[in-house]
Order: C-alpha cells, then structure tokens, then sequence
C-alpha cells in the first residue's frame, strides 16, 4: 500500500488544530498530536520540522479558511460581519487557534491575511469614497471593529457573557449585526 504523503499533513494539521486549540503551542503535545494523526510523531518533524511549523501550517490553514470564507460584500458589511461570526460560532476552535497564536506566536502577522485586511479596508475606504459607507471611523479602523465584534461572542469571559444573558445564537448574531449596521450607516 502507498503512502500518500499529503493526507498524512492533513491529518496531521487536522490533529494539530485541535490539540493547539486545547493546549496552545506549548502545551501540545506531538505524542497525541500524531496518535490522532494515526502516524509516527517523527513524521511531524519530517514535513512540518518542529512542533512549532506544524503550528504555523495551521495557522495558515486557519487564515486561509476564514479568508475563503469571508464575503467580500462592502455594500452589506453587517451580513459579512454575521457571516463571520457564524463562522467562529460555528467552529470555536478559531478563536481559540487566534488567541493562543496571538499569545505564544508573536506579533509576526501573516502576509495572506495583512493583504486581505488591505484589499478589505481600500474597498471599505471606496465605500466610503462613494457615500455607501460612514466615515465616522476610517476604513482600516472600520474593519478592525467588524472582525472583533464578529467574534464577541465566542471570545468574552464568561462573567459578560452570563450578564449578557443572550444564550441564543439568532438573538446574538441580531447584536453582531445591529452594532456593525450603526457603525457604517
């Protein structure tokens, strides 16, 4: 039987993403990381060199799929903003993945996801530009404010979220959208 290389490193970034998201960089452990792989931990060090490259293959993959996921619709940014926060509701490792990278990682930030923020934040500033947009905040500060209140919800401590009292995802994904409707218009 063949091996196929490439299903091992997703299986391996699959098995990563969840025990990172768990313990954070340095309290994963390959160990399990390549028992949930179904592979020898040797073969992290092979493709991914170091525990700390398999944490940056996923952190790619991470940004890579928020930024797939993520509508590029200036003229309805509360539906983006929904949008994304469905997405962090809906997989909470990501926000999880985002704090620990955040905290162990460094502040050397991913040149995919800085272009993206870019070619958002020239499109919002269009926006504005033509008068779809408000110019209370600028564009950069503007997109900045969506992606974080996009994960308010998956990312408060849980004393503001038991004061909140919004258990349901409809009513909290309402306040995700109201707040960034009064942001923009």
């Amino acid at each position: 039987m063949q091996r196929d290389a490439e299903a091992t490193k997703q299986r391996l970034i699959a098995a990563g993403r969840a025990e990172f998201a768990a313990h954070g960089l340095n309290g994963a452990r390959v160990d399990r990381i390549a028992d949930v792989a179904r592979c020898n931990k040797a073969q992290i060090y092979h493709y991914f060199k170091s525990k700390a490259g398999l944490f940056e293959a996923v952190w790619t993959t991470l940004v890579e799929q928020i930024i797939g996921n993520l509508p590029h619709d200036v003229e309805d940014l509360p539906g983006v903003a929904v949008h994304l926060s469905d997405l962090y509701a809906e997989h909470p490792e990501l926000p999880r993945l985002i704090t620990w990278q955040r905290l162990e990682s460094g502040d050397e930030p991913n040149a995919y996801a800085v272009a993206d923020v870019r070619a958002r934040s020239a499109a919002i500033a269009e926006a504005q530009a033509a008068g779809l947009v408000s110019t209370r905040f600028d564009s950069r500060v503007l997109l900045a404010l969506l992606i974080h209140i996009a994960m308010l919800w998956e990312s408060a401590n849980p004393e503001v979220l038991a004061v909140a009292d919004l258990p349901d995802r409809a009513e909290r994904r309402e306040v995700v959208r109201r707040v960034v409707e009064a942001l923009v218009n």
